[in-house]
């Protein structure tokens, strides 16, 4: 999709973040905007920018849990009410959620799966069959580094993203065996400088696990993941990183250097059968 003018993108999460640096690059190039987001007052926020520094565009916002199937074909038919069709599709929403596997519950991996994984899913679900209808599109799926590589302390984070590096690589092959235009990338970036470390803030009440929460903030892991996370690459750079592999089809996008040798060292203790490197995103 080299000519991205004037066409149509929808992007969850879209009100911080990834989401919205994509939005704002998006926009940049003359695309229209369906963004969506649990956070309502963050996208009425996240609209108005947009709409004040990209006037020529149409921004559209849908108060969306991705996780409910219900409320993505709601996002669906919002998008087809709104433009008629969507060209790029970015499932962007995600949390982070994490722990020794032992202090985990159930309540933890529904929430971590839901918006990670089945957002993604549901994303895919609604929206893959307007691109291939119309024989054009694009869909950009957020995994991470911890989706080609798993450190510790991330145990539903890293199952959701690796879920989503399967899933995105099994879509690649079956829109490559069908002769598709419709192109695929799989996002994983490394650290980058958002909201994710306040990820509970948007919680459902029935899926906390306060034990679990207590226990990060008593031994300082929720600040020390909050330095790191603040240190991160900027999301801006993420989003110009988007729009080239939309342009080029590019599958793969690793947003930092050095991401390459740490997924050799997994390939290579695979092929060697030796135990898994020790990694912690950089």
């Amino acid at each position: 999709m080299d000519d991205v003018e004037g066409k149509v993108a929808v992007i969850t999460g879209g009100a911080s973040g990834i989401g919205l640096a994509m939005a704002h690059r998006f926009a940049a190039e003359g695309m229209h905007l369906l963004l969506a987001d649990i956070e309502e007052g963050a996208l009425d926020d996240a609209a108005e920018a947009l709409q004040a520094a990209h006037p020529g565009v149409t921004v559209r916002t849908s108060v969306t849990d991705v996780s409910d199937a219900a409320a993505m074909d709601a996002l669906g038919g919002d998008a087809r009410d709104a433009f008629g069709t969507v060209h790029v599709v970015c499932n962007n929403a995600g949390v982070g959620s994490g722990g020794q596997m032992h202090t985990l519950t159930t309540k933890d991996w529904e929430w971590c799966l839901g918006v990670n994984l089945w957002g993604v899913i549901h994303g895919i679900r609604v929206f893959l069959p307007m691109l291939l209808e119309q024989g054009e599109g694009h869909v950009v799926n957020t995994a991470s580094m911890a989706g080609l590589i798993a450190g510790p302390f991330m145990g539903p984070y890293n199952a959701s993203k690796f879920a989503v590096v399967a899933i995105s690589e099994t879509l690649f092959q079956e829109l490559r065996i069908s002769g598709s235009d419709v192109g695929v990338s799989v996002l994983c970036p490394s650290w980058v400088n958002t909201k994710i470390h306040d990820s509970a803030r948007n919680r459902p009440e029935e899926l906390r696990n306060p034990g679990a929460e207590e226990l990060a903030a008593g031994g300082g892991l929720s600040e020390m993941l909050r330095g790191v996370i603040e240190a991160g690459l900027a999301p801006e750079e993420v989003a110009a990183q988007v729009l080239s592999a939309v342009r080029s089809k590019q599958f793969y996008i690793l947003t930092h250097d050095g991401s390459e040798v740490a997924i050799s060292a997994r390939a290579d203790a695979i092929v060697g059968n030796e135990a898994p490197p020790f990694f912690m995103p950089q």
